[in-house]
């Protein structure tokens, strides 16, 4: 090979000659990503590994996010797997006070609700099968219901169960609307809700003892076990990490699984979800149907509680402020903070933070419970 066949070849191995339309677009979308997160502060902790990783596979010739390549690797030994949920999971109950619940159980009601966009999507997946063509059965229907959750986790581990060839595009709209969640879930509750109902002040929670916080996740634990085990991986992983947080005989544990451990986890997660943004898997008709009936779940999904909320206050003398049902999905905390600033526009010293956390945290019981059901009907 002589010198012009050499820098030929070197030429031909640039990205500025194998660079296409479709990477160029999808390095924009992880770069808006990345802006959403530095300027806007919508969940940095993901959508700076998630851009960035998106970054890095669009990258021609590297092949960064190949079966061999850095990112590549990483996707199938944490999310494939679906060891890097178990290990999230453990990660949020070791940060979760679920005094708040345990001190106003009818919040877990609409916790519950807002699992009602899973269930709705599931439908909706099915008729975009029948009706225009996507090659989505039971399984897959079951995988994209699941992102109504906000749970990007709990997508992931149903998704490698039932329906592992749509793990990317699900993981990818599962933590984009989790990040999201202050643009998206507003207009639903300023449209749901009157200016009334969102000045609601609701009474202060009473104090939760060390014994009920001790004894709540080993009795969140045993009804799993007893009704539902399939969704055992999940909800024992988060009870393991809360009984680490409450036993306060563990502080060591605790604190390395609320900081050193669950941030690890979230850097390698966030890098592998965003390898999925490759211009090959994502610019498909099929995920952009996923990301659409994402958004379609997590609307409903958010609906659900506000509207629960308002009913119950129809036959309840202790008023419920209905946007604290919003946090029902289990996008936490970021949900009970889109619901404690709607509260304190409307009314500044009604704050609802500790309020919204007990709907946000049953929400992450029930989408695990959503799972685990999903798991036994269809798997």
């Amino acid at each position: 090979m002589n010198f012009r066949d050499m820098l030929n070849s070197l030429w031909l191995s640039t990205g500025v000659v194998n660079m296409t339309a479709g990477q160029i677009l999808m390095i924009v979308v992880s770069l808006v990503l990345i802006w959403l997160a530095i300027k806007k502060g919508f969940e940095p902790l993901l959508l700076i590994p998630i851009g960035f990783g998106g970054l890095l596979s669009n990258i021609p010739v590297a092949g960064m996010a190949g079966s061999d390549g850095f990112l590549g690797m990483i996707y199938h030994s944490g999310i494939a797997t679906g060891l890097f949920p178990l290990f999230i999971f453990m990660g949020v109950g070791a940060m979760t006070d679920f005094g708040p619940l345990i001190a106003n159980p009818r919040t877990a009601l609409l916790g519950a609700a807002a699992q009602f966009g899973i269930f709705t999507t599931l439908m909706g997946a099915l008729l975009l099968a029948k009706y225009f063509g996507f090659d989505f059965g039971l399984k897959e229907a079951a995988s994209i219901g699941i992102i109504g959750g906000a749970d990007g986790p709990t997508a992931i581990f149903l998704t490698s169960r039932l329906a592992p060839h749509l793990l990317g595009a699900i993981a990818v709209a599962a933590y984009s609307y989790m990040a999201l969640v202050p643009i998206i879930q507003p207009p639903i509750m300023r449209w749901l809700t009157t200016e009334d109902e969102r000045r609601i002040e609701m009474l202060q929670l009473r104090p939760v003892s060390k014994t009920e916080k001790v004894i709540f996740p080993f009795i969140i634990l045993v009804l799993c076990i007893l009704l539902l085990p399939t969704a055992t991986p999940l909800i024992g992983a988060l009870a393991f990490g809360n009984l680490l947080r409450e036993s306060g005989v563990a502080e060591r544990l605790s604190k390395t699984v609320q900081n050193e451990f669950i941030n690890i986890v979230t850097i390698l997660l966030g890098l592998a979800v965003g390898s999925k943004l490759s211009s090959e898997q994502f610019l498909r008709v099929e995920t952009l149907g996923i990301l659409l009936l994402g958004l379609i779940a997590f609307s409903v999904g958010t609906a659900s509680g506000i509207l629960l909320a308002r009913l119950m206050n129809a036959f309840s003398r202790d008023k419920i402020n209905p946007l604290i049902g919003s946090a029902g999905v289990s996008a936490v905390p970021m949900a009970a903070r889109v619901a404690n600033k709607l509260g304190l526009e409307s009314r500044p010293d009604n704050f609802l933070l500790m309020h919204a956390m007990g709907p946000n945290v049953s929400g992450v019981i029930g989408s695990a419970v959503a799972a685990g059901v999903l798991l036994a009907l269809v798997h």
